[in-house]
């Protein structure tokens, strides 16, 4: 469906409105838009200054955008005659459709409705704020805004139209080519609006406000649009999407959390996710200045020590690294401020060269000689209103001429977000600096870069149908399906009767038909002998039993988990496992399929890594054996795909030569 008729008009009519109307002839004209703009309202001569005449059909042609001021029943009617008369497209400002199918149930009736009468006519909402497009001057919009014409910039595309409106008013000199909302997204949704507008080439990059993914296949789709157009996208994600709703008994669930699918999901895409909106303003201004990072790597400089120490401390806690001075680098800097000065990464160059360019460049050039990613230099402008800061300025232009010289992306970051201007931040984006307002939303927009930067081509998502029911199998027949994908599990045999189970001992006793069986007293371990497995079974008083050969020489406990989450895939958790493993919270969530290379990656990344390799003197464990259990639990994703809703290995009993499923859960429901 094409968009860019409605996104691009050049003709643009409001109906009904009243005071909505007259916010959004006010919204043209405060972006300078100089096409036709028309009213429609049944009584009133005019809306905001705009002439109207009575209905649709009265218009001296199809508009290319209509916004749709009026109740929901009457906006299903209007969309339909814009329709019929080959209109560009419509923004549907009410709301009581979809959305408040609690309050209304008639709502989910009248969105489909609403959707027929469109029809191929691309329509936003309902429930919707419309779009501000600066790029070619439009705006679909009820409400006041900040932006301003620019000729390249950033997109903006957000599933709450108030979070939408607030980001219009950053001081922070990011220039905003398009925002966008999206309502219900009932026809047009958030990755099909947000392809839209990559298509643009003077859109540099792609900020998302996202309460949920909504169609799973178009947003991977979109993902890899972007990363192929060279278009980071970063994003926001709020709100929680309850993941598995069936997934009750494992602990996988409880651990991955409701947001364990959406962090993997923005991995596995390169979306660059990040924790607020000062970050994500922050992260797409590095992006539209400079482009993905090529590592996180900085040299930091600045004129005060304190600043150095906060540089370092809370570069670190983003996962930023400062790399040592090499020998070049310190002859350099030597010779630029004289030995009274400390060297080192990040630098306290202190005030002897203030207010000099040259000496200014000739040290920040320094620095650069060596393999930083990006350079740093913290600069916090006066007060304007209060001060002089025209010294100020011999650091930027200073900056900019290593920028030049180098190549290397340079950023200037101010302390607090106050104290960087915003006509001072756009002078840097005009010189080609990155000005980065706040130390932690800096760094942390660093940070975003970095990872844009390292991402490869977006991987493959398996997308979940929808399932019905569900039924878990017995332990023995999870482990049957799991050993036919080739995962270690002990030898053992169901019976009623487990002291004639025929097991050599020492053997494990477990009472079959509940889940969580060691904190039900279900679990008898290291029974010696058919005198241990009687006892053991009395006291247990089941009607069932699983009799298996004890693993010995266990060097660490894992749990291998994955969950059916229909919003955002399958998601594999792995962490520490056993009976603690609620309480170590110490996992990693991917999605199925992962490679192994990602796995390895995943196990490092655990707290209990150093277990794995050997800790202290002990023996490490088999990882290629823990590698290939962990492929063989996503063979059986795979192969169940349909139907299956969890699988949870815990613990996966890791020795130094086996890695074996010790206890297994599966839960499959029905293929709708």
């Amino acid at each position: 469906m094409a968009l860019s008729r409605l996104l691009a008009p050049r003709s643009i009519a409001v109906v009904g409105g009243g005071a909505w109307g007259g916010a959004l002839a006010g919204a043209c004209r405060s972006i300078g838009f100089d096409g036709d703009l028309w009213a429609v309202h049944p009584t009133r001569a005019d809306i905001g200054g705009i002439a109207a005449v009575p209905q649709l059909a009265d218009l001296p042609a199809p508009p290319d955008a209509t916004f749709l001021a009026i109740n929901r029943e009457a906006t299903v009617q209007a969309v339909s005659a814009l329709n019929a008369m080959g209109a560009g497209g419509a923004v549907c400002f009410a709301s009581g459709f979809r959305e408040a199918a609690s309050e209304m149930p008639d709502g989910p009736d009248l969105e489909a409705a609403l959707l027929e009468a469109a029809g191929e006519m691309p329509i936003l909402g309902p429930n919707c704020y419309g779009f501000l497009n600066a790029l070619d001057s439009a705006a679909l919009w009820p409400d006041v805004h900040g932006l301003q014409r620019v000729e390249r910039g950033v997109a903006i595309v957000s599933q709450s139209s108030n979070i939408a409106l607030n980001l219009t008013m950053q001081r922070r000199g990011l220039p905003v080519a398009v925002v966008a909302c999206v309502g219900n997204g009932a026809q047009i949704g958030l990755a099909a609006l947000s392809r839209a507008l990559l298509e643009d080439d003077r859109v540099t990059a792609l900020g998302l406000y996202i309460e949920g993914v909504g169609n799973l296949a178009a947003f991977a789709e979109m993902a890899k649009a972007a990363h192929a157009a060279g278009k980071p996208v970063v994003a926001v994600k709020s709100g929680a999407t309850e993941t598995a709703r069936a997934a009750t008994v494992s602990h996988t669930a409880s651990l991955a959390g409701n947001d364990a699918g959406a962090m993997a999901l923005f991995d596995r895409l390169g979306v660059v996710r990040v924790s607020d909106l000062e970050t994500l303003i922050e992260t797409l201004k590095v992006l539209h200045v400079a482009g993905p990072l090529g590592g996180s790597r900085v040299a930091s400089m600045s004129s005060s020590g304190g600043e150095a120490g906060l540089m370092a401390d809370l570069g670190t806690a983003h996962g930023l690294s400062f790399p040592p001075l090499d020998r070049r680098q310190s002859a350099g800097l030597r010779a630029a401020l004289g030995p009274r000065v400390a060297l080192s990464n990040p630098l306290d160059y202190h005030t002897y060269i203030w207010g000099d360019q040259d000496k200014l460049a000739t040290c920040f050039g320094a620095m650069m000689a060596g393999d930083a990613d990006v350079g740093t230099i913290v600069l916090d402008f006066p007060r304007a209103d209060r001060c002089d800061g025209a010294s100020w300025a011999p650091v930027v232009d200073a900056a900019a001429a290593v920028r030049a010289t180098t190549g290397k992306p340079m950023a200037l970051l101010s302390s607090l977000a106050e104290t960087m201007p915003e006509d001072e931040a756009a002078r840097m984006i005009a010189l080609g600096l990155i000005p980065l307002a706040g130390l932690g939303a800096g760094l942390a927009a660093l940070a975003g870069a970095a990872r844009a930067g390292a991402t490869a081509d977006p991987g493959r998502i398996e997308i979940p149908r929808s399932v019905s029911g569900g039924r878990t199998l017995s332990e023995g027949g999870a482990k049957a399906m799991l050993r036919a994908q080739g995962v270690d599990v002990p030898r053992g045999v169901e019976t009623a009767q487990p002291a004639d189970a025929g097991m050599p001992y020492p053997v494990v006793l477990k009472a079959l038909g509940l889940a969580h069986k060691t904190e039900a007293g279900l679990v008898a371990l290291n029974l010696a002998d058919a005198g241990a497995v009687r006892c053991a079974a009395a006291r247990m008083a089941a009607e069932q039993f699983l009799v298996e050969e004890m693993v010995v020489g266990g060097v660490a406990e894992l749990l291998v988990g994955v969950v059916r989450d229909p919003a955002h895939g399958f998601v594999l958790t792995l962490g520490a496992g056993g009976v603690l493993a609620e309480m170590l919270d110490d996992t990693v969530s991917l999605l199925v399929p992962a490679t192994e290379a990602e796995i390895g990656a995943a196990l490092n990344g655990l707290r209990l890594a150093p277990v794995l390799s050997g800790w202290r003197g002990r023996p490490g464990v088999d990882r290629a054996s823990v590698v290939a259990a962990i492929m063989g639990v996503q063979r059986l994703v795979l192969a169940e795909a349909d139907r299956l809703i969890e699988i949870e290995i815990n613990p996966l009993i890791c020795t130094e030569t086996r890695a074996v499923a010790a206890d297994a859960l599966i839960t499959l429901g029905e293929s709708e």
